[in-house]
């Protein structure tokens, strides 16, 4: 049965056919995500208040920090609700905005760690014209065409979902309203939303890895021929974070978004959704917190300006 209207509220089946696991999940999602609240909140105020890292390479990262955290703001309250007790129910409404929000911050963090490997890229590759390339205005200008091609991706692929026409028993697969879980609850013909997602996969997750990957490739030729070992840990320190990060976003976002169109796959994306949308903005700061000597050396400053002025008083 097709509903051509608009429904008053789908049913998110998350993970309910398990409830033993909703309880584990309940617990490792809610310290997930007061663990990413913390973290991503603490690389803001450090690149903010630490002059030494009022570069180019810690704007991007402080950017990186505030996608993170409306990302995961955006699903985890509701998934912990759902999680914890036998209510499963979205309003039409809150799934409209929910899977605007993910696909909105979703491209814009892809566009974002391609401008952060571009940023990279000037740093071990031209390192004596890199604070003539990269400038505080390019830097705003690229940050803010990341956030416009996020903006514009989410605004063409919204409406066609959200007018798909559903079935009556509104059960979606999945514990965030995603495209490919919508399309999955269409009774009707879904081909051109399958080639709008495949299309729009292709730009907003191939072509900027494609982007990324040439970017490393530049970097790993240029290390190559150097023969200062110093230099060489410098150049890994430098793009290792990113590297690592990089890795992570794109294998979770590729296993969501460009699976093959079977159950099994559907309920393995799931697992890699909820990594998608939990984990990646958890390990993101602790990667660039734990791998980065400047950030760790701030945070060192500011906890002890903290002891200070508490001393004082």
């Amino acid at each position: 049965m097709v509903n051509h209207s608009f429904p008053v509220d789908f049913l998110l089946l998350g993970f309910s056919e398990h409830p033993g696991l909703e309880r584990i999940l309940f617990m490792v999602v809610s310290i997930s995500y007061l663990l990413t609240l913390v973290g991503n909140t603490l690389i803001i105020l450090l690149s903010m208040l630490d002059p030494r890292l009022h570069s180019p390479m810690y704007f991007f990262l402080s950017n990186l920090s505030f996608l993170d955290l409306c990302f995961t703001t955006s699903c985890v309250p509701q998934m912990l609700v759902h999680l914890w007790g036998p209510r499963k129910t979205i309003s039409f409404l809150g799934c409209s905005v929910q899977l605007f929000i993910f696909l909105f911050l979703g491209t814009t963090e892809c566009v974002l760690l391609t401008m952060m490997a571009f940023d990279r890229y000037v740093a071990v590759c031209q390192p004596l014209h890199y604070a003539t390339i990269i400038h505080p205005h390019l830097c705003w200008q690229l940050a803010a065409m990341a956030w416009v091609i996020g903006l514009v991706e989410s605004v063409v692929q919204t409406p066609p979902t959200l007018r798909l026409p559903f079935c009556h028993h509104r059960r979606v697969d999945d514990f965030v309203c995603e495209v490919p879980a919508l399309i999955h609850l269409s009774c009707g013909d879904t081909t051109y939303s399958e080639i709008q997602i495949a299309v729009a996969s292709v730009f907003i997750l191939v072509v900027p890895l494609s982007l990324i990957l040439v970017s490393y490739g530049a970097i790993a030729q240029a290390v190559l021929r150097i023969n200062s070992a110093v230099a060489w840990r410098k150049a890994l320190g430098t793009c290792s974070s990113h590297l690592i990060v990089v890795t992570l976003f794109y294998s979770s976002g590729i296993a969501v978004y460009l699976q093959p169109k079977n159950p099994y796959a559907q309920k393995r994306g799931k697992f890699f959704g909820l990594f998608y949308a939990v984990g990646t903005p958890l390990l993101n700061p602790l990667i660039y917190t734990l791998r980065n000597k400047e950030v760790k050396s701030a945070l060192r400053r500011l906890l002890g300006k903290a002891v200070d002025s508490r001393e004082s008083q």
